[in-house]
């Protein structure tokens, strides 16, 4: 009897004990849908990194790369159970594959986690006549469509801004789309094009080395990298508040279906990760600006990216699919 009495005694207190042990049990699979060693997966890893110690699992970073915009990633990692063990790395340039055609679904079937973006900076190469971006837009109006401007493929983020400098500057650009942010900044440091547009982190050691000449940050405020002052191209043209800054969005998510205490548990690592002293060392040697908006803040973010991406993509005749098919407001 007394043997019997124990037992039960273990049980009750064992029962409650068990049941308060939440999430998470197990470690998480962080899935990225870009490419080892790009921005997407480095913040995602950094960050990763921080949450585990915080949440005491581990986050198994893995790359998912291929598809269309993220889309092979994204599909495994929304096809996963939604419990908050599958984490998708993602970016805003993941919003464009539902109009390309490689995803079925609009950016807010996700519960997003902004990290942080770079911001664009339009450079020249060092023996350019232009030493400052007033001179070189208005040598773009003067002679219309005959400056070569790169800035990745068409559609990019970086594209984007190229847009967005033309409309807030009336200059218009001969736009020579590449396949990504290095061959168009290789193409600049040739001679090959006449200024390209990519992020700081991208053109920072380039800029260091005087491969490239900065002009202008296309954001309020300007940079200092080592000695060099990138002033703000708003000093001199006011009007393109208008339309910039537009920023990136590097993240990670997960399924906006997974429960909720789970999103507020990995809400409040992420929180916490970003503010620790290792993320925000990294973000200032790296030329990141931390966002850190989670939920419905980031989801908003996030569709105001994929509103005027794809419309922008719609103007450039390169969508697939229209975005009044999948439900996307024009901007």
């Amino acid at each position: 009897m007394k043997k019997l009495l124990l037992i039960c005694l273990v049980l009750l207190v064992a029962a409650p004990m068990a049941m308060a042990k939440k999430y998470p049990t197990r470690d998480i699979t962080n899935i990225v849908v870009w490419g080892a060693g790009g921005g997407t997966d480095v913040c995602n890893r950094i960050v990763s990194a921080e949450m585990a110690a915080i949440l005491g699992v581990n986050i198994n970073v893995v790359n998912k790369p291929g598809g269309v915009a993220g889309s092979l990633g994204m599909a495994e990692a929304y096809g996963m159970k939604h419990d908050g063990y599958t984490i998708c790395g993602l970016s805003e340039s993941c919003v464009t594959a539902g109009v390309q055609g490689g995803w079925d679904k609009k950016m807010d079937v996700w519960y997003p986690f902004i990290v942080a973006g770079s911001p664009d900076v339009i450079s020249v190469t060092p023996d350019s006549p232009y030493k400052t971006l007033k001179e070189f837009l208005e040598a773009a109006k003067a002679a219309p469509k005959t400056i070569k401007a790169g800035a990745g493929g068409s559609g990019s983020i970086h594209h984007l801004n190229l847009l967005a400098l033309e409309k807030g500057s009336g200059a218009a650009f001969n736009f020579i789309p590449y396949p990504g942010s290095a061959p168009s900044q290789n193409a600049a440091m040739t001679g090959e094009i006449n200024c390209v547009v990519t992020s700081l982190a991208e053109q920072a050691q380039l800029i260091r080395g005087g491969k490239l000449r900065p002009l202008a940050m296309l954001t309020p405020d300007g940079f200092t990298i080592d000695a060099i002052s990138i002033p703000s191209a708003f000093a001199d043209f006011p009007d393109l508040s208008k339309h910039l800054p537009i920023m990136q969005a590097i993240g990670m998510a997960v399924p906006a279906g997974v429960p909720d205490e789970v999103k507020a548990t990995l809400s409040d690592a992420f929180t916490k990760a970003l503010a620790s002293e290792k993320v925000q060392q990294w973000a200032k040697d790296n030329y990141y600006i931390l966002n850190g908006k989670t939920g419905e803040a980031a989801s908003k973010e996030f569709a105001q990216l994929e509103s005027l991406f794809a419309w922008t993509l719609v103007e450039l005749n390169t969508t697939k699919v229209s975005p009044d098919a999948l439900g996307i407001p024009k901007p």
